[in-house]
């Protein structure tokens, strides 16, 4: 997502009674905050985010027109819902910060990778509600996926207020906490897979001739139409991929070779490796 720039809106938000805190409004805070921006989740006035400098502060505030600061716990406490996009190993320093203006009423959201919900109550001292986050970075033109889990003392309108933030940059999903590994090794790590695909394919379009700017238009398009036709139609991407391999076709023969190659089981095997890295992360 490009940045904003401040404009006029005189349509109420739709959030109008929530007022939220963006704890680090960097990479992947602040394409949340731009988002709710854009489309209008929130009004400017009832955001507040953090960095780390005031000369940054200063011109993020000019640029996006809402409160843009230094000052954690005060951003905090005038908050409803907190967004921590910290540093997974600045976590736990933040939370102490911020801890005298936590209260059960208040609902903390963190997409920092591989930070469980126990150890942020445990931080909080509270029995307050505490949502995992795992967004990647397509969030940044609002083709995101992210996967969501709840913490113990999380109520339906809470997730339900998560999965709404994350809409706005993406698709959600809501899974136990217990599979948030796993997504961090598909859809977190998964955009470096499929990098790899296009890139390959678009070699594969020079090796036959074609210009090296087409060849990749068309990867790229080719991988993009594809995930659009299994997520708008519904079909098992075996069905479709029958649908594309006519008997004695082109089609066919491409696909014996990816066995052959073991494409299958090398992009298995990827997201394999890489739940496992963000177990032994998770683990400390």
């Amino acid at each position: 997502m490009a940045d904003i720039s401040v404009e006029a809106n005189q349509i109420p938000a739709q959030l109008p009674n929530v007022r939220v805190a963006v704890l680090g409004a960097g990479k992947m805070g602040g394409i949340l905050l731009q988002a709710f921006l854009k489309q209008n989740l929130f009004a400017p006035e009832q955001i507040f985010a953090t960095v780390a400098h005031a000369e940054r502060a200063i011109a993020l505030s000019t640029q996006w027109g809402v409160d843009v600061s230094t000052d954690n716990l005060e951003a905090a406490r005038r908050a409803d819902l907190i967004l921590l996009g910290v540093k997974p190993f600045q976590v736990p320093h933040l939370v102490e910060q911020i801890k005298p203006a936590l209260t059960t009423a208040k609902t903390i959201v963190s997409f920092a990778a591989s930070v469980k919900t126990s150890a942020i109550e445990e931080a909080a001292g509270l029995e307050m509600a505490v949502i995992r986050a795992m967004p990647n970075t397509p969030s940044a033109l609002g083709a995101g996926a992210a996967g969501l889990c709840r913490g113990r003392f999380v109520k339906a309108e809470q997730m339900e207020l998560a999965q709404r933030i994350f809409e706005t940059v993406g698709r959600t999903v809501v899974v136990d906490e217990k599979h948030m590994d796993a997504v961090t090794g598909l859809s977190a790590s998964g955009p470096a897979y499929i990098y790899i695909v296009i890139e390959a394919l678009a070699e594969a379009g020079v090796k036959v001739g074609l210009p090296r700017d087409t060849a990749t238009q068309l990867a790229a398009q080719t991988v993009f139409g594809a995930g659009k036709m299994v997520l708008e139609t519904g079909y098992h991407p075996a069905l479709l991929k029958d649908a594309v391999t006519t008997p004695a076709g082109c089609t066919v023969d491409g696909l014996l070779e990816l066995e052959a190659g073991g494409l299958r089981v090398t992009l298995i095997k990827a997201v394999m490796r890489a739940t496992e890295r963000a177990k032994e992360l998770a683990a400390g």
